[in-house]
């Protein structure tokens, strides 16, 4: 076992989009356990959007990572050291490590997966915060009804996968938005989606309003810009837009330049009635956990969700791995298998 712990910090607050600068790798003692604490040894980390707005030292609805502090991250580890009777060497669990090999923890903040979770890295995807986000965000807030049209951006990322596959259960018209034909093609053959737009066509809001001919009902927000303001003219009348994210701003230094829109856009929400709502999945729907495991659980066994993960190797190519995401890169839920699991 290793004596070390190596954890990438946050160096630098980016300016626009992160560099390597922004952060550091270091080593330090393993931390021991005390009375009552687990030691957990981090096997996956998840990499996530909503990682560039922590870097930021901004108000938001968490609390920004100070400089020099370990990144933060969901993570699914086991527990290599145990003073904690409610937990036992190799036990496997869902937890907050952040991008390190190692966290102590007094077991109140972690999630039990079992001995032996037959994928544990899910618990970072479609059984866990991604998912749980796609599937509330689209049933609670989108409300979809049999026969309209759900559009969602970032298709064939682990949320707006999510989103449109269980728009299809739903009975609904599924349609993507993607970077490239690859991701376009997985949307359509493998997800099931009626149809995908490569948001880097020339012509992509003529291609996104031919596919939605009857409008749109549910649109799924993920990225913003300009897949937004082709969206904006062909939502219907009481249409519904869950806010999930808007990556395509998170390494914006300055307002977007051209007219101001902000009147074009309040006048449709008025006049057509559009309801739009932003949210926090586990401050606004932690209670419901439950429920969405349970479907989410039973729909995997049934063979009506298909999931794609992209694993990435090694706690220093996590940097890297993020920079990416943010720009598009990933194909799927984005994780780093940190460590060998515990034999």
């Amino acid at each position: 076992m290793s004596t070390n712990n190596r954890q990438i910090l946050l160096a630098s607050r980016p300016k626009g989009a992160p560099t390597d600068d922004d952060f550091r790798l270091v080593e330090s003692a393993k931390p021991e356990p005390k009375e009552d604490e687990i030691l957990l040894k981090t096997i996956y980390l998840s990499l996530d959007p909503y990682m560039r707005g922590r870097m930021n030292d901004a108000k938001s609805y968490a609390d920004p990572v100070e400089l020099d502090q370990v990144m933060v991250g969901g993570t699914v580890s086991q527990v290599e050291a145990s003073n904690n009777d409610k937990f036992a060497v190799g036990d496997w669990v869902l937890s907050q490590n952040g991008w390190q090999d190692y966290s102590v923890s007094d077991g109140k903040d972690v999630m039990p997966l079992g001995k032996n979770p037959s994928n544990p890295s899910y618990a970072l995807g479609i059984m866990g915060m991604p998912g749980f986000t796609g599937y509330m965000g689209l049933l609670d807030i989108g409300q979809p009804k049999k026969d309209e049209t759900v559009v969602v951006a970032a298709a064939t990322g682990p949320v707006g996968a999510t989103v449109g596959q269980i728009a299809k259960i739903k009975g609904c018209k599924a349609i993507g938005v993607a970077g490239g034909e690859e991701k376009c093609r997985f949307a359509v053959e493998t997800l099931g989606f009626d149809a995908c737009i490569d948001h880097k066509a020339d012509d992509f809001a003529e291609q996104l309003a031919k596919a939605c001919s009857d409008g749109i009902d549910v649109y799924y927000e993920n990225v913003g810009g300009k897949v937004f303001d082709a969206v904006l003219p062909l939502l219907n009348t009481k249409a519904r837009i869950p806010l999930c994210g808007l990556v395509s701003q998170y390494n914006a230094t300055e307002l977007p330049s051209g007219p101001d829109r902000m009147g074009m856009l309040m006048g449709t929400l008025l006049v057509k009635r559009i309801k739009m709502q932003g949210f926090i999945i586990f401050d606004d729907y932690g209670d419901r956990y439950p429920e969405f495991a349970q479907d989410m659980g039973q729909w995997l066994k049934e063979g009506k969700i298909h999931y794609r993960e992209q694993m990435v190797e090694g706690l220093d190519k996590a940097p890297q791995a993020f920079m990416g995401m943010l720009e598009g890169k990933n194909f799927g839920k984005l994780v780093v298998k940190v460590n060998e699991p515990i034999s």
